[in-house]
């Protein structure tokens, strides 16, 4: 079950993108499946699976490309709100999204390029990425500080005549694993005396440049998540062009802000389809397996855990719909409460309605049988990443202590 398409008064056009979405995923998403992980298994894993290089073409033929993007010029002209039922569709098949261009952590790298590059920067960068022929990654946490707290980063971006100079060591960044990721985004210190939230830059920098290094690949509860893989980085003495900064010296907070509120919304939708498919997955099983002399479909706990699933879900999905209805309309800012409850919402109920289909499919829940042993290992990831739980329930708590507070 998902939010009629109508509901929120959605454009004819994002109705018609809707459909053909779940068409697309119906005729080619699903049946491939089996396929998307068999080529996971043979050959070398590090590069990309044949399956998504033949659906891409596909899918940008039937006009499912960049739909991430609400500006027209370069994406497909939908808000928030709209792109979010579209979020939920494809991440019932959490490798689909890359067949559309609409995966992390391009899409919001992309959003960098489009809100703060320069037209250099957009021509050398952005153009490559919106046409699918580069991939790229985000380096942010570092292994050695407390990165929730990104006052904490200690890399550096030295300015050294034309160039900057990059040193540190960065871990968790998500798609440096991929051959074809050329571009990165690295966040570090540019001016250490600086107020606390400007002392941080981001600048551009191609993955082949002298001085990187991967120290290893790590694994999410055994998973290596290859071909994107997360990669533990070392950068030294990395010499990029000074015009590969973004917007500025100490904008980097700014930068991260806007990056990390659109994602948090495609995050948040994309686990509430996981959840809802978890359910489906849930239902089918429990009406096709008997125990004790009764489907387990007429077990009173089953029975309540299928009702507390529905009720979360839509729970999760109307309040994320609240929030990137507030994004469109009030903007980021404004909206900053509700995006800090929805991560937290999202992942807890996603990850609760996963643990549920997992019980009831017993032993073959926790195996490679189902896809729902992965996508609970995925899913708990995301209460760390953009930022753990605690860090958003102080934000909530903060709001409205404010809210309240004696005039």
């Amino acid at each position: 079950m998902s939010v009629p398409s109508n509901l929120f008064g959605l454009s004819e056009r994002a109705r018609d993108i809707r459909a053909r979405l779940t068409a697309f995923m119906d005729e080619h998403i699903y049946p491939n499946e089996a396929t998307y992980h068999r080529q996971g298994q043979t050959g070398d894993r590090w590069q990309p699976r044949p399956i998504i290089e033949t659906l891409k073409p596909i899918a940008r033929a039937a006009g499912l490309w960049n739909l991430f993007l609400p500006e027209c010029a370069f994406g497909a002209g939908l808000t928030n709100l709209e792109y979010a039922g579209l979020c939920e569709i494809m991440g019932r098949v959490p490798w689909s999204p890359e067949v559309f261009n609409c995966s992390a952590p391009d899409t919001g790298n992309m959003e960098v390029l489009v809100r703060y590059g320069s037209e250099l920067q957009q021509n050398q960068w952005l153009k490559p990425l919106l046409d699918g022929k580069v991939r790229s990654c985000f380096a942010m946490t570092e292994p050695d500080v407390a990165s929730s707290d990104a006052t904490n980063i200690t890399a550096r971006i030295e300015r050294q005549g034309d160039e900057y100079v990059l040193n540190g060591r960065k871990w968790w960044t998500s798609g440096a694993g991929d051959p074809r990721c050329k571009i990165g985004i690295f966040m570090g210190l540019t001016n250490p005396s600086a107020p606390a939230h400007q002392r941080q830059s981001m600048i551009l920098v191609p993955m082949d440049s002298p001085g990187i290094k991967t120290e290893r690949m790590l694994t999410v509860f055994g998973y290596d998540d290859a071909p994107h893989g997360h990669a533990d980085i070392t950068f030294e003495n990395v010499r990029v062009p000074a015009g590969n900064l973004l917007l500025g010296e100490g904008r980097g907070f700014e930068i991260a802000q806007g990056r990390l509120g659109p994602g948090r919304i495609h995050h948040c939708m994309r686990l509430i389809g996981l959840a809802e498919r978890a359910l489906e997955a849930m239902c089918r099983r429990v009406q096709s397996r008997v125990a004790f002399g009764k489907p387990l479909a007429e077990q009173g706990t089953i029975r309540a855990d299928i009702a507390n699933s529905r009720i979360e879900i839509e729970q999760a999905r109307l309040l994320t719909m609240k929030a990137a209805h507030l994004m469109d309309t009030v903007g980021n800012k404004e909206a900053r409460a509700e995006i800090a409850m929805i991560k937290v919402v999202a992942p807890n109920v996603a990850l609760q309605v996963l643990d549920r289909a997992i019980q009831a499919h017993g032993a073959a829940g926790v195996c490679g049988d189902f896809f729902l042993a992965d996508a609970w290992s995925s899913s708990r990831t995301l209460r760390l990443a953009d930022g753990p739980d605690e860090v958003h329930r102080e934000t909530i708590a903060r709001m409205e202590l404010r809210r309240h507070s004696p005039k």
